[in-house]
């Protein structure tokens, strides 16, 4: 899902760079600061999730688990994705710094629409609803991801379309992947602590 360095026009890395600005600022707002070493644990399993990755045109397809940080998140999807997309550009030169803003929209945002779709559903008291909810939470963020950076890829030139089309076919199995392990960690928290997935993830008081 790492777009490189040198692939997307000036007006692509400067729209995905406000808009990922404009995220963070949202996640900032609406993050409870007393989960933040929730963030920070669910930002490093993000991190080490995307490190083993293979390349597929000018991106790279492995392990995102976007969809379960939107569902442990929330908006703060957002900033901890920012921050795992970052050590990753700078550490191991995944990614890079000028695209940093474009690959963190297209993970986090989708991370984000799937928080507010299935989150209410995965946090219910039903088993299998949850089960299914969390499986299509996990299913849905890899096929919203691979889609957007496909049409990122498309804003930046025609010759990317075959690329584009690679990358969303070749992300089918990593939705299943994803969706069986978000379900399995969504089954496990609720049996250990389920206090992570009901409490909610955003600030309900007004801090002073």
């Amino acid at each position: 899902m790492h777009i490189s360095e040198g692939v997307l026009t000036a007006p692509v890395l400067i729209t995905g760079t406000g808009l990922t600005a404009a995220g963070v600022a949202c996640g900032l707002r609406k993050m409870d600061y007393d989960r933040i070493p929730q963030v920070a644990i669910t930002a490093s399993a993000f991190f080490v999730a995307s490190l083993i990755h293979v390349p597929v045109g000018p991106a790279s397809m492995h392990l995102v688990l976007n969809g379960l940080t939107g569902i442990l998140l929330g908006w703060a999807a957002f900033p901890a994705v920012l921050s795992a997309l970052f050590l990753q550009a700078i550490v191991f030169q995944f990614g890079g710094l000028t695209t940093l803003g474009v690959n963190t929209f297209n993970l986090a945002l989708p991370a984000v629409v799937c928080y507010l779709l299935f989150g209410r559903l995965v946090r219910g008291k039903r088993a299998a609803v949850s089960a299914a909810a969390s499986f299509l939470a996990g299913a849905a963020a890899i096929a919203l991801s691979g889609i957007l950076v496909a049409f990122t890829l498309l804003l930046s030139g025609n010759s990317f379309l075959v690329a584009a089309r690679i990358i969303v076919l070749a992300h089918v199995p990593i939705m299943i992947i994803e969706g069986i392990l978000t379900m399995l960690v969504v089954g496990f928290l609720k049996k250990v602590k389920i206090e992570v997935l009901e409490a909610p993830h955003e600030r309900t008081h007004t801090r002073v």
